[in-house]
């Protein structure tokens, strides 16, 4: 059996808008985000999904709901949350973004590195291709 995995992003963001870094601070998705998940409604209301996994976070939660809300049963899981910047959540993108590159396999302080998302992701990723699994989402 093979699955079919088709990715969004969440909205755009309140944090966004201001240039700031948000990763695991929980950020409110901004007016424009919204408008975006409701577009992504009608953006795929010609598409079945079976299931929508979504970050635990609220602006995954929210873009979830706005966009799949009694189309297909919306799963967070922790697993799919972007990098965790540690003592940089929530702070401005200017300064993120220069220690991305380095904390490829160094964590960020009090955070992880990308190698950690690669292996939550492929968690993850083994846990759809889980046969019980496949078989639960499917019904």
């Amino acid at each position: 059996m093979s699955i079919n995995i088709t990715y969004f992003v969440h909205g755009t963001t309140t944090d966004n808008e201001k240039e700031i870094s948000s990763g695991w601070f929980d950020a409110e998705l901004s007016e424009l985000g919204v408008r975006q998940a409701k577009k992504l409604r009608e953006q795929t209301k010609d598409r079945k999904f079976g299931a929508v996994f979504c970050s635990d976070l609220k602006r995954a939660i929210d873009s979830a709901k706005l966009a799949f809300d009694g189309e297909a049963p919306i799963m967070p899981d922790a697993r799919l949350r972007e990098c965790n910047y540690g003592a940089y959540n929530a702070k401005p993108s200017v300064i993120v973004e220069l220690m991305q590159e380095q904390c490829i396999t160094k964590r960020f302080p009090e955070g992880e590195s990308y190698e950690d998302v690669k292996n939550r992701i492929a968690n993850f990723l083994e846990f759809l291709s889980d046969k019980t699994t496949t078989a639960k989402i499917s019904r």
